[in-house]
């Protein structure tokens, strides 16, 4: 009862905090409605050298609230993208903001037409718990970017790094132009709620709902960067061994708690003993040991390890055939969250792992006879955020992107991409709408405003009242065919 009491009056006081602060950046922006080049370079410079001096503070923060977070998997999905998406908007932003010209009609001459990109105001952003500095980051330097304020509500699964990214965000900048949230469901929900000028944000599909019906309360225009399953495709000629490996990679990164894991693979029916095999040894290559191996990231808290179990269980209960991949056979039953790789062999659909977005350490595997019939399983579903292809024919690879819609896809490669600067990324369908990275996260978090200007002379009189004259009649007889 008394921490019901503390915890509704902390609640309290956050949700007051993000008034405040909301206020706050809406007054400030009335005063700078466009910041300049050399406003945005430094915000987003300043951005950079806070993370790059806290670097081991964030690592460990992120690894506290894992209980076992591979540094080298902080490095490579969290830092470096966070770092090379900044560098890349500091590089372009100034190309980005200039006016773009377009084309004016000989009827409406002499005259120009530019495209004018605004900021559109302040921003919020939604972060998950499972790359939660790298995407918090991500949507900031975007908005930063674009002339925005923002205001992040942080995951409270990741208390440790919410905690840190709050203090390194205060020690950065004032409030009214960046500010951190923290706090619990309560909290997120008042956040979805505040009259933004866009939303955008990153979790599962279910939330994601609840975001969209707040935010058309408003009518915010919101960015769902949300997940589904991501299939792979293993072609009937591929060398196993490349396919294989670059699935474990795939699969072991983060321990599969992303977005774009892959979620099932789609596998040639008479090569489905290979792919285990090749699978285990490339597993076996990357992990020699799980239990207290540091490379090998913990599942995030008991409550996704559960969940996760539960879908082994459930499709081991169903009669699927499931495989651990274990290298050194290790019990994993007590005193970790480590999860090894669990194959599950040609699912049924009442299964879990089948119904769900599985967003951790198990694979299902289907057979199939023919590309077509692999193609039509994955469009009989959602569209998935990510697809992969695993074949080096390159009108086969063709053929599979041409037939199948995704967010984004891979040839011959996994989760790599996201970390394009240089390419969008974003949902489809159930898996999102939006997009953000590089220049299309400028565009999104910008009003892109059509100016249409003439001087002193006005060929439009030609066009006024009365009408019926010859020279409507000659207008429509150039314009109207």
């Amino acid at each position: 009862m008394i921490a019901d009491v503390v915890q509704l009056t902390e609640s309290k006081k956050q949700i007051q905090h993000l008034n405040k602060a909301f206020n706050g950046q809406k007054s400030a922006f009335r005063s700078n409605q466009c910041p300049t080049l050399a406003e945005r370079k430094e915000n987003l410079k300043r951005l950079k050298d806070v993370l790059l001096k806290n670097k081991n503070r964030l690592i460990d923060a992120i690894n506290d609230d894992f209980s076992c977070r591979s540094e080298d998997e902080t490095m490579l999905a969290e830092l470096m993208p966070s770092v090379e998406g900044i560098n890349y908007a500091i590089k372009n932003v100034g190309t980005w903001m200039k006016p773009s010209k377009r084309h004016v009609s000989l009827l409406f001459q002499p005259a120009s037409n530019t495209v004018h990109y605004q900021p559109l105001g302040v921003v919020g952003i939604i972060v998950p718990w499972n790359y939660p500095l790298y995407l918090a980051v991500g949507p900031l330097a975007a908005a930063l970017a674009a002339g925005n304020r923002a205001m992040i509500k942080m995951s409270e699964y990741t208390p440790h790094t919410s905690a840190l990214f709050q203090e390194l965000m205060e020690s950065t900048f004032n409030e009214n132009l960046v500010c951190v949230v923290n706090g619990d469901a309560e909290v997120a929900a008042e956040f979805s709620r505040k009259k933004f000028d866009h939303i955008l944000f990153t979790g599962s599909t279910a939330v994601g709902r609840h975001v969209m019906r707040a935010a058309a309360e408003n009518l915010t225009p919101v960015t769902l960067e949300l997940g589904g399953k991501s299939p792979a495709i293993i072609s009937p000629d591929v060398p196993m061994v490349d396919a294989a490996e670059r699935l474990a990679f795939g699969k072991a990164f983060n321990s599969g708690q992303t977005c774009v894991a892959p979620d099932y693979v789609l596998c040639p029916a008479d090569r489905v003993e290979q792919f285990v095999d090749s699978f285990q040894d490339s597993f076996g290559k990357m992990f020699s040991s799980i239990k207290n191996n540091g490379d090998y990231t913990s599942i995030i808290d008991d409550r996704q390890y559960k969940r996760l179990q539960k879908y082994v269980e459930d499709a081991r209960n169903k009669g699927a055939t499931v495989i651990e991949v274990n290298p050194a056979n290790e019990d994993m039953s007590q005193g970790t969250r480590k999860m090894p790789i669990h194959l599950i062999i040609n699912p049924k659909e009442n299964m879990l792992v089948m119904q769900e977005e599985i967003f951790g350490p198990i694979l299902p595997v289907i057979t199939y006879n023919s590309l077509d019939e692999a193609i039509d399983y994955i469009n009989d579903r959602p569209k998935p955020l990510a697809l992969y292809y695993f074949g080096y024919d390159k009108k086969v690879q063709q053929y599979v992107l041409d037939r199948t819609q995704s967010g984004g896809a891979c040839i011959n490669d996994t989760l790599m991409h996201v970390a394009q600067d240089d390419m969008p990324f974003g949902g489809v369908g159930d898996s999102g709408m939006g997009h953000y990275h590089g220049y299309e996260g400028f565009l999104t978090l910008t009003n892109h405003k059509g100016v249409f200007s003439k001087q002193k002379f006005n060929s439009g009189k030609f066009i006024f009242p009365p009408y019926g004259t010859f020279v409507h009649k000659i207008i429509y007889s150039i314009f109207v065919r």
